[in-house]
């Protein structure tokens, strides 16, 4: 099957978040089903700059507010082509993706995020540029969002499936950027595109999108309610019939402890021993005091009030008086950052704090602790809570999401199954963390219940190949099923 996938972000390229890893990822596995697979992206500086040789497809001369631009063709990993939006007046600039180096939100966003979605549109119709047409357009989150609304008004467009990752960021704007992104009139509508008088991008597409998917079945539940709807509740409880979830894989070569060469020493499932070694290495880095028997919790995140960091600082003395370690890695809101370096100076060689982001120091932190933490007020998927069953490392979660979705809650009756692979709790308080990771220390003081815990983590298999087939079966539905 041809499918366009369009995305703002895909690693290795260039990466905000999870996006850029699905998007990494779900279209080589898609490739390996067969399916023939394109990854349109805007042209970033970090994106140019890793395309090495490329071709020029088309070139676009500008109309309807849009500049002109260059469409250039490439490879992207294991050889699925790429294809990017080279508008140097758009995308060319120093700073973020999304936002500048003070960072706000670029004020053209609007327009850069229209042309990846007004192009979409355009390979998707009978008037591409291109001699490749594909069956299916497939676009992510806000930032293609518009894709579907230009192609319902384009007879003879293929259709879209449009996936969802993470419903609180929308792509709202003010009523006039509909004219100057030359969308039909007609799209300007509580049945379309507008959202409490301003035009929305994802809610474009959650409307005119064929099938909608988002990256977890319990988050697909979870955003049809008011409170974690946010304003599009109701819109996605009437397409409730054509909304799935979909739980993310992870790339299983980059994320394996018997390959990582992040960690201080390999190993595996049949060979333990050297997550030991990571501890120790992970211990005389961080400046914690070394000590084998004592055990190390982390945390690797954005610091913001969605991912519970303020709880897991909130419990943080209560932690450490049990004798406990605890390392944090990740930035965001400066209160808890604040906060969270306090804390390290106030209990030097047991909390251990870098702000900032090191993919190497993530997996590190991955292979050295004993339970990482991830107490999520919601979730869409999550993907860390894979890496640490991985690693042998049982997380300690929130039960949203695909954080529930992927972690089977450690009890007698689970244990004796050896189906549980980490720790769930339902209250989403300070005390309600720091139950579950009582309630964890207490297992790990039990070799061999934590060594049934850490097979079972380290058996399943996260890998995208389920999902992708998953997708594809989402892609011949939408082909099949008229509007």
């Amino acid at each position: 099957m041809r499918v366009l996938f369009v995305t703002s972000e895909a690693a290795p390229l260039v990466k905000t978040g999870g996006l850029a890893d699905v998007s990494g990822a779900l279209p080589s596995a898609l490739r390996r089903l067969g399916d023939d697979v394109r990854v349109l992206i805007p042209g970033y500086p970090q994106v140019l700059k890793a395309l090495g040789t490329f071709k020029i497809e088309a070139f676009v001369a500008a109309a309807e507010g849009f500049p002109d631009f260059r469409l250039l063709t490439s490879e992207f990993s294991e050889g699925v082509p790429l294809w990017v939006i080279d508008c140097p007046l758009l995308y060319q600039r120093e700073g973020g993706i999304y936002q500048d180096s003070m960072g706000d939100d670029w004020s053209d966003n609007a327009l850069r995020f229209g042309l990846l979605s007004k192009v979409a549109a355009m390979l998707g119709s009978p008037s591409s540029p291109v001699e490749w047409k594909p069956e299916v357009v497939h676009c992510n989150d806000w930032q293609a969002g518009l894709t579907p609304a230009y192609m319902h008004f384009v007879p003879d467009s293929a259709p879209c499936v449009m996936t969802v990752h993470n419903l609180a960021f929308q792509g709202v704007f003010p009523p006039q950027t509909v004219e100057e992104l030359a969308l039909p009139e007609g799209s300007f509508h509580p049945h379309g595109a507008e959202y409490y008088g301003n035009l929305s991008f994802l809610k474009a597409g959650l409307y005119y999108a064929r099938h909608v998917t988002t990256v977890s079945p319990t988050y697909a539940e979870e955003i049809q309610s008011e409170e974690l709807g946010f304003g599009l509740q109701g819109l996605l409880k009437n397409r409730s019939k054509s909304l799935t979830g979909i739980l993310n894989g992870i790339d299983t070569e980059e994320w394996d402890p018997a390959t990582d060469q992040a960690l201080a020493q390999t190993y595996s499932l049949v060979k333990m021993t050297g997550k030991a070694a990571n501890k120790l290495a992970l211990q005389k880095l961080m400046g914690l005091t070394v000590d084998p028997a004592v055990p190390l919790l982390g945390l690797v995140s954005r610091f913001t009030h969605q991912k519970g960091v303020d709880l897991v600082l909130e419990v943080a003395p209560e932690l450490i008086a049990t004798k406990a370690q605890l390392v944090l890695l990740g930035s965001g809101d400066a209160v808890l950052q604040n906060q969270a370096k306090a804390l390290a100076k106030e209990y030097p060689g047991q909390i251990a704090v870098m702000i900032g982001f090191d993919e190497k120091l993530s997996h590190l932190i991955e292979a050295g602790i004993d339970l990482f933490l991830m107490p999520s007020r919601f979730e869409p998927c999550g993907l860390n809570q894979m890496y640490s069953q991985r690693y042998g490392t049982p997380p300690i979660v929130h039960a949203t999401g695909g954080l529930v979705d992927s972690v089977v809650d450690c009890t007698p009756d689970t244990l004796a199954k050896l189906s549980a692979t980490g720790f769930v709790f339902s209250e989403m308080t300070a005390q309600g963390l720091l139950a579950c990771i009582q309630r964890a220390l207490v297992v790990y003081q039990d070799k061999k219940s934590w060594g049934k815990l850490l097979s079972a983590g380290m058996s399943k298999d996260f890998g995208w190949q389920a999902s992708a087939m998953k997708y594809h079966e989402i892609y011949e539905a939408a082909l099949s099923t008229k509007e």
